[in-house]
């Protein structure tokens, strides 16, 4: 029998007419937006707290005041975010507890990479602000589709927390911004 011919549940497991596979379900997995919606909150929730553990190394290997000062700013401003995650959480009905960032430990692992392939001084610093951005980037598109997600489910006040945080991280990546372009890119050049 060829797979198209096979029945639609035999399928999760065979390859369909474009030549990947689809991949079944592990247990316990997302079956309504809700669902998923706790899931990333979760998700993020694990890779702001790491967050808090890395953003003091990465300000202490910073050379230059202003990134030492935005990081350290940022870190301030992470840890009310974590707060923030709690209330929603909380309105919820939910016990704020982390699930493995997967993408978060990737990225702060690139960044003790970073740490480790520069030597200390400007190019470090642009480093830095790449592996700061990157962590910046990926937090803007989670909290954009948590807005989302939390607009469909109408859950308006969790929404209108996480659209706070999606601002915050949009300001940091800003700031991240100018401090590269008007500083230390150029000196790293030099």
């Amino acid at each position: 029998m060829k797979n198209s011919d096979q029945p639609k549940e035999n399928k999760l497991q065979d390859e369909n007419e474009n030549g990947s596979f689809i991949v079944p379900p592990s247990n316990g997995a997302a079956a309504e937006l809700r669902d998923l919606f706790i899931d990333s909150l979760k998700d993020i929730y694990w890779a702001e707290k790491s967050l808090v553990g890395a953003l003091p190394k990465m300000a202490t290997n910073a050379t230059a005041p202003s990134l030492a000062s935005a990081i350290k700013d940022h870190l301030a401003i992470t840890k009310n975010q974590l707060t923030r995650l709690e209330k929603i959480f909380e309105l919820l009905g939910e016990k704020a507890v982390g699930k493995k960032c997967e993408a978060m430990a990737g990225l702060l692992k690139e960044g003790d990479s970073i740490l480790e392939e520069t030597m200390p001084g400007a190019v470090r610093d642009a480093g830095i602000i790449a592996a700061s951005q990157k962590i910046e980037h990926y937090e803007i598109a989670t909290y954009r589709t948590l807005v989302a997600y939390a607009k469909t489910l109408g859950e308006n006040d969790a929404a209108k927390l996480l659209s706070q945080t999606l601002a915050e991280e949009k300001e940091s990546d800003c700031i991240l911004s100018d401090v590269a372009l008007n500083a230390i890119n150029i000196m790293a050049s030099i």
